[in-house]
């Protein structure tokens, strides 16, 4: 699974309100604990993933401190379930309705 839809799917369990301040901090330690990442990765590393959601406009960065950024949902995420592959997606009502999954692509 990629981390930037773990990252999602975090979100969408966590922190799915277009009000709620959370932090990349809260966000890397859920997917350690939940093993949605490797061992290895560090939250340095967690930053690229953190921008393209950014860039995505599903997140905007209100604040940081060092290493540790602070956000906010664009709008809330919705979890849909491909009708073609069967794995869940977690996408904002703004975006397209295609499957993330790399091998599918099917409208949802």
């Amino acid at each position: 699974i990629p981390i930037t839809t773990s990252i999602r799917r975090v979100i969408f369990e966590n922190f799915n309100d277009a009000n709620l301040r959370f932090n990349n901090d809260q966000i890397f330690e859920i997917l350690k604990k939940n093993e949605m990442v490797d061992p290895s990765v560090t939250i340095d590393d967690m930053a690229i993933y953190f921008k393209e959601l950014c860039d995505a406009e599903i997140l905007r960065n209100i604040a940081q401190n060092f290493t540790t950024q602070w956000f906010k949902l664009f709008e809330p995420i919705e979890k849909i379930q491909c009708g073609s592959c069967k794995k869940d997606n977690y996408i904002t009502q703004s975006e397209k309705r295609v499957c993330q999954n790399s091998g599918c692509g099917s409208t949802l």
